[in-house]
């Protein structure tokens, strides 16, 4: 992740950031990634910020949505679900690849669709 260019959208962090060849920019996060986007010869990645993701999935930024699956049986309920508050969100997955990395983790990436 650190080996290519990276902005970080954060309200809270300021540079110089420890990671290499990073930038901060601050401000509405919709409107800075459609910016990067529309400039930047590179893909995007975005990871992290779950409400950052929500927001670009609602204004038709993403084109691809990357899931990896580590599989583990701990007998214990989660207390905060990753999708919880995205109720209203009505969003198709299509599965465009799927890799078994190491006999357990599953890669899987779709394309998302709003409706």
């Amino acid at each position: 992740m650190t080996e290519h260019p990276m902005t970080v959208v954060s309200s809270t962090l300021t540079e110089p950031l420890e990671w290499p060849d990073a930038t901060v920019a601050t401000g509405d996060g919709v409107e800075i990634v459609r910016r990067l986007k529309e400039e930047s010869p590179l893909p995007l990645r975005s990871h992290g910020s779950l409400s950052l993701n929500r927001a670009l999935i609602a204004a038709g930024l993403v084109d691809r949505v990357q899931v990896t699956i580590f599989p583990a049986l701990t007998g214990r309920n989660g207390s905060a679900p990753v999708f919880a508050g995205w109720e209203d969100l009505d969003l198709d997955l299509e599965l465009l690849e799927s890799t078994v990395l190491d006999g357990r983790t599953t890669e899987l990436v779709y394309r998302p669709t709003l409706h």
